[in-house]
């Protein structure tokens, strides 16, 4: 089955962050290449994205036909999408285990969502 992992982020977590040093930055990124690799070499890894700064999103929005998009994600939300795993593994514990070596596991900004099956869906 496939799973979903998002990565948030919010202001807490960019301000640590930028607070990080030169070597811990470093020790975070080579987290997320340890983990590719070994979801790789497992065959678990499908794809995996980091997103762009939150400020350069589109909202779109369509009425009576007319596509419109302003600038910025969704004014009101406190956590924004920062990244994203899409994995196909055996069970949702396992894509737990997963996203739990994900770095920002240790701040709760990671979410797995089981991604639905579009076969036979009716219309």
């Amino acid at each position: 089955m496939k799973y979903l992992i998002l990565i948030y982020s919010n202001p807490e977590s960019r301000q640590l962050w930028s607070q990080l040093s030169a070597e811990q930055r470093r020790g975070g990124l080579e987290a997320y290449t340890t983990l590719n690799e070994a979801l790789a070499a497992t065959g678990e890894l499908i794809v995996t994205e980091a997103l762009a700064d939150p400020t350069t999103a589109r909202r779109v929005r369509v009425e009576a036909g007319q596509a419109t998009a302003t600038d910025g994600p969704f004014a009101e939300v406190k956590e924004l999408v920062a990244g994203f795993y899409l994995v196909e593994c055996d069970s949702i514990d396992r894509a737990v285990e997963i996203a739990a070596r994900i770095p920002e596991a240790a701040m709760g900004l990671v979410e797995v969502r089981p991604v639905m099956a579009l076969s036979g869906f009716e219309v």
